[in-house]
């Protein structure tokens, strides 16, 4: 699918290759192990007794999406439905049902059967990706099983003297002939800062080692505003604003025969939204401190199944899933060794879906097949987390309680539809502790253990009808939230010699909510049926491993250069069925060379090797999940840092070759058998001012 490049992208990727117009007057320095997700507040990833991520956007191509940094990192993977645009991020075997996704740290809810919610953020506008692995109910509540994904943009600052600084960034590659970019802009003073900035990007059909995938491009734009004020010297007030806007996204994975077995049906979003308003307020009172803030977050999609045969789109839906929420948490020193947070957060989801068909199918008379009317899902939590430091020990302990309510006005539809039983609410108590050693800059072994639990989501409540991936879905109001108990110990350091992580892994989830293909069929459409249920138990467990050497740390005579690399293994048990997990992410493995970050010339070469996936679900899937043949991808990427150059405080240009050797593979967890992109090149250009 060829389509002109949109005006917005080709507009700020101008800007972006553009020399700024203002000389930079300071510009902070990132802070490069601090993370917020993991205890509420900013500390080091040494301090924190579990297994962290912190991914930078600082060198990927504009046109990427955030789940796009997932893939090769350890314990992580990508769970794609063969376009470009929906990239779920994978933790540990868990997908986006079982992950608390956070957009500064704002809860971002969406019942989404195709495509990925992680996407609904611009690359050029995000400052960081924060990955907690294993339970994390204690801080985010429901769903965080795998654990939590923050998605940060800059924050806006004060600073003594009014200053104005900003960067950019801008990419074009040959594979999908993308074209991408985006800028921002801080201004701050002593009481005001403010941060704006604006993305697009245009993204073709990518080609494979077979040809094009159709439709498996988009367009988008993405808009930023925050503001902060100081009230008073320890009192401030926020403001964060963002829309971002996606068109033309389809999901190629999500092809089926259709109707009566007459050509194919697939998913596809002419347009979907994200928009957020969150007003905040953080003070210190006594000697701690409170920050609050209320908040909206919608998601509208408009949903299509395109069916070639009639060449019209069959099904149609437009939904909205709004959130609103608050939250709150107060952070207290106790002597000298204690920092208690106590936390309160409460949220309301709404989604309301206006789905027609035609019926019959190769008829014009449009039909209202609605799954649900009227759902609402209500969150309330209370935590309390205590960290204690003790010497060289730091101690995590923390527990939390929730009530989760959820309810629709109907289900299905006709003489079938539903208006009782459809209301349930389940409490439940989380908790987790944790202790890291720190013995040294380089060693310090870590354990935690815990619980977290997760909701049954609107869709696997609700659904009670055709959806346009050629199943009928039945949903249970009655389903029982999943339950989780999770141990992990782990080694990690970062000094002199580089920095490492290494940890084992092992989770036992009860009553495990999954959408099984019964084999049946249903008696007035004939279509196959996917039953939403509790399977009794399921078991995940592994091993992961993540290092960055410098081989001067060996050799004070060797050059320059970092060695670096990952493993990923995990198996999953579906113990009622006696079978291998659904869709488990195959072992793999990294290996990386280059100087990276530094003036002058900058290269990175990396080898990633993935393991046949022969372990399938074959009961649970009706034998719809088939194996996958392992592989290996070579990159290369080539790059110059001018570092401050005229009036731009730093310039960097690169190249980045990937799939070089155009190896033909096909992700595990790629839906419909679609392949990985080929070899392709892809400019980059960033800058800051």
């Amino acid at each position: 699918m060829n389509r002109r490049p949109h005006p917005l992208a080709l507009a700020i990727f101008a800007f972006s290759v553009l020399p700024a117009a203002h000389a930079a007057t300071g510009h902070s320095s990132e802070l490069k192990e601090l993370v917020v997700t993991a205890k509420g507040y900013e500390s080091d990833t040494l301090e924190t007794a579990s297994a962290t991520e912190r991914l930078t956007t600082d060198n990927t191509a504009a046109s990427k999406t955030a789940g796009d940094l997932f893939r090769g990192k350890p314990g992580l993977a990508v769970q794609g439905d063969g376009g470009a645009w929906g990239g779920n991020p994978v933790i540990r075997g868990l997908k986006k049902e079982s992950v608390v996704l956070l957009v500064d740290g704002v809860r971002l809810n969406s019942a989404q059967p195709q495509g990925a919610i992680a996407s609904l953020a611009d690359m050029s506008l995000l400052d960081t990706i924060e990955v907690v692995k294993g339970p994390a109910s204690v801080l985010h509540g429901t769903g965080a099983m795998g654990g939590a994904i923050n998605l940060r943009n800059p924050e806006a600052t004060f600073s003594e003297q009014p200053e104005a600084n900003g960067r950019f960034s801008g990419s074009t590659g040959t594979v999908d002939s993308s074209l991408a970019g985006g800028a921002l802009l801080e201004l701050s003073s002593r009481n005001h800062g403010l941060v704006i900035g604006a993305a697009a990007k245009d993204v073709d059909d990518y080609g494979t080692p077979d040809g094009d995938v159709e439709n498996s491009g988009f367009r988008s734009e993405s808009f930023l505003a925050k503001y902060a004020f100081r009230v008073t010297e320890n009192q401030k007030l926020t403001l964060n604003l963002q829309n971002h806007e996606d068109r033309e996204v389809w999901y190629p994975g999500s092809a089926k025969p259709g109707p009566g077995g007459n050509g194919t049906l697939t998913i596809h979003s002419p347009k979907q939204k994200r928009t957020l308003a969150e007003l905040g307020y953080e003070a210190g009172i006594g000697t701690g401190t409170l920050e609050t803030s209320i908040y909206r977050q919608e998601v509208d999609r408009q949903i299509r199944a395109w069916w070639d045969f009639k060449e019209r789109n069959q099904v149609w839906n437009d939904v909205s899933f709004r959130t609103d929420g608050v939250k709150a948490q107060y952070r207290l020193p106790v002597g000298d060794n204690h920092l208690v947070t106590v936390g309160a957060e409460g949220w309301e989801m709404t989604g309301d879906p206006e789905r027609f068909t035609y019926n019959p199918p190769m008829s014009d008379n449009a039909v209202a097949n609605s799954p649900f009317r009227d759902g609402e899902i209500e969150s309330r939590g209370l935590f309390v987390q205590d960290d204690i430091m003790a010497g060289n020990w730091n101690i995590q302990l923390g527990a939390r309680y929730d009530k989760v309510t959820g309810d629709a006005r109907v289900v299905g539809n006709g003489p079938a539809a539903r208006t009782e039983g459809l209301k349930n609410t389940s409490e439940t108590l989380s908790w987790s502790a944790g202790a890291i050693y720190n013995l040294s800059d380089m060693v310090n072994p870590y354990l935690n253990i815990g619980t977290a639990y997760r909701a049954p989501d609107m869709r696997e409540r609700f659904e009670d009808a055709t959806r346009g991936d050629g199943f009928f879905h039945r949903g249970n109001p009655q389903l029982d939230p999943e339950k989780s108990t999770s141990a992990e110990v782990g080694l990690k350091g970062r000094g002199r010699l580089g920095q490492y992580q290494v940890a084992a892994f092992y989770t036992r989830i009860d009553d495990y909510i999954a959408g099984r293909i019964t084999g049946q069929n249903h008696p007035q459409n004939n279509l196959p049926i996917k039953q939403t249920e509790n399977l009794d138990e399921v078991v995940i467990y592994g091993a992961e491993a993540g290092f960055v050497m410098p081989l001067e740390a060996l050799n004070a005579s060797a050059p320059a250069i970092d060695l670096d690399g990952s493993l990923t293994w995990l198996r999953g048990e579906n113990k009622q069925d006696d079978e291998p997990l659904y869709q488990m992410p195959a072992p793999e493995l990294t290996l990386g060379l280059g100087q990276q970050n530094r003036s002058g010339f900058n290269w990175h070469g990396q080898v990633r090797a993935v393991a046949e996936q022969d372990r399938t679900a074959d009961a649970f899937s009706n034998g719809t999940e088939n194996s996958t043949p392992g592989y290996a991808t070579v990159d290369v990427e080539l790059g110059w840092n001018f570092g401050a150059t005229g009036s731009l405080s730093a310039l960097e240009v690169s190249v980045e070759g990937n799939n070089l050797l155009d190896k033909r593979y096909r992700e595990h967890l790629t839906d419909g058998g679609i392949l990985s992109p080929g070899r392709g090149l892809v400019a980059k250009v960033s800058g800051r001012f």
